[in-house]
């Protein structure tokens, strides 16, 4: 497999891997449209504090698959591609005993502050409520995420597309299911609501990760998950736990960009927080469907830094992220020319609708910067060279604090002109990653 990734042609390579990602993504895509279509059933309460739990969701999601798999899927890609299947095997070993860790963190940190926390951005009576009873249940079982996430990036890091995406797309089909059901009381089921919707999520994951790690320990033939035979060892924990934390700076200024706006938005209204809300659910749907051209240009540039051929590992990069510009670019424009198809599907109060529509419109066409800028973070996880790479996201939270703080002093500022700082933020985000990886962030150094 990795050496077919170092000598067939770039395109057909790319998109061989990408194309079952993809298909996974989408369905991870409709499944997050029908949750927050069965809570937009619920009410505006209900809507208004999901926008509040669901940057931490999505901050869970993102480290557990993103920065800390993508961390994984690099290094185990590198390791094949260097021709070691036991630096794999111990890779894949190291990052369980991490995803674990991290998910118990994880857990203690929501489930202890998580009502200071949705109170400090704005969450008040059925708001806070209704943010609390999804979080909650999410943070108890969110083990499965992390575990789901973590061996998903190992087979991934193999170049084993296809078996990474089914169980994931599995999983998603189950958490529709499972949340239509306890979201709403159907036949024996009781009537959860919220808590029902995050319940969903969590069977989805447990059953993901069950799957997965029966492939990895049985059947996997790039490399096999085994438990003992292989030492312990702390610097390898802290190779993973290096990369991972770097990458980790990427999602954190994304939710921390998010959650600066939330708690402006949350002082503009219910309906305001709740139309934006739906709205940035659009960028959070993205990075699934990004992160599918992103994990395959992991493995492909990975496999390539391993075998020492950096030039055309960064080619890869480059092509695998002006195909995901190209993507989000279109489904932006799409949504910008016709913002009711999104914002119309989700709630029937029109004031919300009209919020979300206006957000559409302003920031729709800049989502092509974000899924350069997003793309290219990726890549790098495969080269594991991040320092820079991630400063794009920094600059971007950077711009939209100091602009945030300067629009919440101005008597008549608007929703709009959130909006548009939104979009200026998403250019910086494109325009400075790009820049950093043209002048070499990831060969300074290498020969």
């Amino acid at each position: 497999m990795q050496a077919k990734l170092l000598t067939d042609p770039i395109g057909p390579t790319l998109a061989r891997l990408a194309a079952p990602n993809i298909v996974a993504m989408f369905i991870m895509l409709a499944t997050s449209m029908a949750e927050a279509f069965y809570i937009g059933q619920l009410g505006i309460a209900p809507l208004a504090g999901l926008a509040l739990a669901f940057p931490m969701i999505m901050l869970t999601m993102m480290m557990a698959g993103g920065s800390f798999g993508g961390a994984i899927a690099g290094a185990v890609a590198q390791q094949l591609g260097a021709g070691n299947r036991e630096g794999a095997e111990s890779v894949a070993l190291h990052s369980f005993i991490l995803t674990i860790c991290f998910s118990l963190i994880f857990s203690w940190l929501f489930l202890t502050f998580g009502t200071d926390l949705y109170t400090a951005l704005g969450g008040q009576d059925d708001i806070l409520k209704e943010a609390l009873a999804y979080s909650d249940i999410f943070f108890s079982g969110c083990i499965a995420i992390w575990i789901a996430n973590g061996l998903n990036a190992v087979i991934r890091g193999t170049g084993q597309m296809n078996m990474a995406a089914l169980p994931m797309a599995l999983a998603s089909l189950i958490q529709i299911l499972v949340s239509g059901l306890l979201v709403f009381g159907v036949g024996p089921f009781p009537a959860l609501g919220m808590a029902g919707a995050a319940l969903g999520n969590v069977v989805g994951f447990t059953v993901a990760s069950f799957l997965q790690l029966w492939f990895l320990v049985r059947i996997s033939p790039s490399l096999r998950l085994r438990f003992h035979g292989i030492p312990i060892k702390l610097s390898a924990l802290l190779d993973i736990l290096k990369v991972g934390s770097i990458a980790s700076l990427s999602p954190l200024s994304s939710v921390v960009t998010v959650i600066i706006i939330t708690a402006m938005m949350a002082r503009l209204g219910v309906d305001v927080l709740a139309g934006y809300g739906i709205g940035a659910r659009l960028e959070f749907l993205m990075i699934p469907l990004i992160f599918g051209i992103g994990s395959a240009s992991i493995t492909m540039v990975g496999a390539h830094f391993g075998a020492g051929k950096y030039q055309r590992g960064v080619k890869i990069g480059w092509i695998s992220s002006i195909c995901a510009a190209a993507l989000a670019g279109f489904m932006g424009i799409l949504l910008a020319i016709f913002p009711s198809l999104w914002a119309d599907l989700f709630t029937d109060v029109e004031t919300v609708r009209a919020a979300c529509r206006s957000y559409l419109q302003i920031v729709g066409p800049f989502y092509a910067f974000f899924g350069l800028g997003l793309c290219l973070y990726f890549a790098s996880q495969g080269a594991r060279r991040l320092m820079w790479p991630v400063m794009g996201a920094v600059a971007r939270m950077v711009v939209v604090a100091v602009g945030g703080w300067y629009l919440s002093v101005q008597p008549d500022a608007t929703a709009e002109d959130f909006f548009v700082l939104i979009s200026v933020a998403m250019a910086a985000y494109g325009l400075i990653t790009a820049v950093v990886v043209y002048l070499g962030a990831w060969t300074r150094g290498l020969h």
